[in-house]
């Protein structure tokens, strides 16, 4: 069964034609793979518990995770068609987390989003960069759009400000240990020293 979607049928019952456009599907993935190499370089930054990149196909974004380590409130649930316990086990313990979204509708268009569970005092009004980005209080996160990424002169320092950012809004915010948690960027295929 779908998720993350408030009209969801079940796979097995879902024979509806849809429109497949190669070139929008091409150019999706290609985004996926530049997203997924500077999600990676920002990943290797920290020390505690991260998710892998991962992409979650009810929404179709690609996101990664921190975690501070320390339990969060119990989440009230209410996601569409995912069960109360799932999402109360994936938010369990404090999360900055940030990710990728392709959008509903071209109005909206694919941005970059980061948020925090729970999110701490003041979170909201934190600095945030590159200067395109900004709070949306309805969805309650960072926003980014794709294209101020896409068109920056450095794309991959765009968004890893904004990653760094959002995630220290979350971090500071909540007083998470960040000495502890994080290290310098990692160099791919190559072990990290420690000492």
């Amino acid at each position: 069964m779908p998720n993350e979607l408030p009209q969801a049928t079940p796979f097995a019952d879902d024979h509806a034609p849809r429109d497949y456009d190669p070139t929008i599907a091409t150019a999706f993935w290609r985004a996926l793979i530049q997203v997924d190499r500077v999600f990676l370089r920002f990943r290797s930054r920290f020390l505690g518990k991260v998710s892998p990149v991962h992409f979650f196909w009810g929404a179709a974004d690609l996101a990664v995770t921190r975690f501070s380590g320390r339990r969060a409130p119990l989440h009230p649930g209410g996601v569409p068609h995912l069960p109360d316990d799932v999402t109360r086990e994936a938010y369990s313990h404090e999360v900055s987390s940030a990710g990728f979204w392709p959008g509903d509708n071209p109005q909206d268009g694919p941005s970059f989003y980061s948020y925090a569970y729970p999110a701490p005092e003041g979170f909201a009004r934190a600095p945030i960069a590159p200067v395109a980005a900004r709070y949306d209080d309805q969805l309650g996160e960072f926003i980014l759009p794709y294209d101020a990424v896409r068109t920056a002169p450095d794309p991959d320092a765009a968004l890893l400000a904004f990653l760094q950012a959002a995630y220290e809004a979350a971090a500071n915010g909540a007083n998470w240990d960040r000495a502890a948690l994080e290290c310098a960027e990692g160099v791919i295929g190559r072990p990290r020293v420690i000492g």
